[in-house]
């Protein structure tokens, strides 16, 4: 069933997004909040920035009109980063179609409050909407391309699963539900902490071991912190954890991993982020981990020493290997 579906962030991610739904057949409409990038997508029917090969279908409208996009719009595709989804939806409540189905695409934390992303989306829209959670291992580049990619979604209710799943699907784009809302976006957030930490490690040439050992303990402190939170420890063993972390820490278009070995080459984490187009949610994302983590009494060992690296306390090695001398325990805590 075509609908009419805004995609509201004109990233990378988002923009994959749109391009996918508009070629599934719905009447989509990309916002940015840059007039001058959107002018430039109308002109080019491209994103030179973030995906300059991929060609906008004839379907896919691109505004910088908040009111535009989302009005008579049924289903609104939330891929604004972290740090500017609340005043982006702050914005869009007026305009919001009561019922409509909000469905957050972005894999972070808000900074000063702790809250997931489906948390914000709940507090700003109220009552009046029916949220989902898309997450899982998808570079945005290679969805926009339509290589195959599965990812999951969350919600409460399964019908909302249910019609995400219809609308979003494609020979090349699979999605898999759950009702662990609290996984999926914990999931989502806390691998990009990780990915930093593999960054670090394959900057400085410590081995397929060290990552492989790596990529291991983040899960086992990612799934510490989700169910601490209330999710199911099955969920962060699927998609939006494990195939999520492995991923991130191990592909070559992770940003929060070239953060991670460009910080291990000895540059200052300023420079690196000056020189990206792209928002490294793990950053961010890393101080609101060890947050919620003190909050819930849980111990996040990888991400303390990331936090080290980020604020400059630590260089790379020491902290990776401060990392390897923590005392022995056993492997299941």
């Amino acid at each position: 069933m075509a609908r009419r579906v805004a995609v509201l962030g004109a990233g990378g991610w988002g923009t994959a997004l749109a391009v996918h739904l508009a070629r599934a057949g719905h009447d989509a409409c990309l916002w940015g909040r840059d007039p001058a990038l959107v002018a430039d997508l109308c002109v080019r029917r491209a994103n030179a920035v973030y995906l300059p090969d991929i060609r906008f279908p004839d379907r896919l409208r691109v505004t910088a009109d908040l009111t535009e996009a989302v009005d008579a719009t049924d289903c609104i595709v939330a891929a604004v980063p972290s740090h500017g989804t609340r005043d982006t939806l702050r914005r869009a409540a007026p305009l919001v179609r009561p019922g409509a189905v909000v469905v957050s695409a972005t894999k972070g934390l808000e900074q000063d409050t702790l809250f997931r992303m489906s948390e914000v989306i709940e507090q700003e829209l109220g009552g009046r909407v029916r949220v989902a959670v898309l997450s899982g291992p998808s570079f945005a580049a290679e969805l926009a391309r339509q290589l195959p990619t599965a990812a999951s979604v969350a919600s409460r209710e399964a019908s909302v699963v249910e019609r995400v799943q219809a609308d979003f699907r494609a020979q090349y784009f699979r999605l898999y539900g759950t009702s662990d809302v609290v996984g999926v976006e914990i999931g989502g957030a806390l691998k990009n902490v990780i990915a930093i930490a593999a960054g670090v490690v394959e900057g400085l040439s410590l081995g397929h071991n060290a990552l492989a050992a790596l990529i291991t303990r983040g899960l086992a402190e990612i799934t510490r912190l989700a169910c601490a939170l209330g999710a199911r420890r099955e969920t962060l063993a699927g998609l939006t954890g494990l195939g999520d972390l492995v991923l991130t820490c191990t592909g070559s278009l992770s940003r929060n991993r070239h953060v991670g070995v460009e910080l291990a080459r000895g540059r200052s984490l300023d420079d690196i982020l000056s020189g990206m187009k792209t928002v490294a949610e793990g950053v961010r994302t890393t101080e609101v981990a060890l947050a919620l983590g003190a909050r819930h009494g849980v111990e996040l060992p990888i991400t303390a020493q990331v936090a080290e690296l980020l604020a400059g306390r630590k260089d790379a090695r020491t902290a990776l290997y401060d990392l390897m001398l923590r005392p022995q325990r056993a492997e299941a805590g």
